[in-house]
C-alpha cells in the first residue's frame, strides 16, 4: 500500500497532548468560548459541544465532545454520555437538512490502539455519506476531496443547532 504523507497534520496530533489537560486540543477549545467561530465550534450544550473537524473525511464531519476531560466512555458522567447521544441525535439531523447524505458513519476510537488521535478526551465522530463517494481518490489514491473549506460548512451548519 502507498502512503500519501500529510505533515501538516503531525503538529495536530502533537497539540492534541495525552493526559494532560494543557495540552489536549479539546480542552483548548472548551477554554475558548469567544473564539467559537475561528475555532468552527457550532454549539456548546450543558455537558458538550459540536465542533467542525478539522481534517475531515467528508464535508459534514462533526465531532461531539465532552467538556470533562476523560478517555474512556465508561469513566464519563452519565449527563454527558446521555447529552453526547442527544447531540449526536441533532447533528445527524442537521446534516440530513444541509446536506442530504445517503447515510452517516458514527462512532468513537478509545485508545490509540483502536485509533484515536485523541487518546484521552473521548469524542464522538458523525459524517454524512453518499452513495458513490468512495472513488477513485479515496479507494486507488487513497485522498479525500473535500468540495468546500470548513468556513462554509460553518456557515451552513451554524444555525441548525
Amino acid at each position: 500500500m502507498d502512503r500519501l504523507w500529510s505533515p501538516w497534520r503531525s503538529e495536530y496530533i502533537a497539540s492534541a497532548g495525552d493526559a494532560d489537560t494543557s495540552d489536549c486540543v479539546f480542552c483548548k477549545l472548551r477554554d475558548q468560548p469567544a473564539n467559537d467561530e475561528a475555532n468552527f465550534v457550532l454549539h456548546r450544550a450543558s455537558y458538550n459541544f459540536v465542533v467542525l473537524n478539522r481534517y475531515p473525511y467528508t464535508s459534514g464531519h462533526l465531532l461531539i465532545v465532552p467538556y470533562e476531560h476523560v478517555g474512556e466512555l465508561d469513566m464519563a458522567a452519565k449527563a454527558t454520555t446521555d447529552e453526547l447521544m442527544d447531540l449526536s441525535k441533532q447533528s445527524q439531523t442537521a446534516l440530513r437538512e444541509v446536506y442530504r447524505p445517503d447515510g452517516f458513519n458514527v462512532g468513537m476510537n478509545l485508545g490509540r490502539a483502536a485509533g484515536a488521535g485523541i487518546a484521552h478526551h473521548i469524542h464522538i465522530h458523525i459524517l454524512p455519506r453518499w452513495s458513490g463517494d468512495t472513488n477513485f481518490m479515496t479507494s486507488v489514491g487513497e485522498a479525500r476531496v473535500l468540495p468546500e473549506d470548513l468556513a462554509t460548512t460553518y456557515q451552513k451548519l451554524q444555525n441548525r443547532f
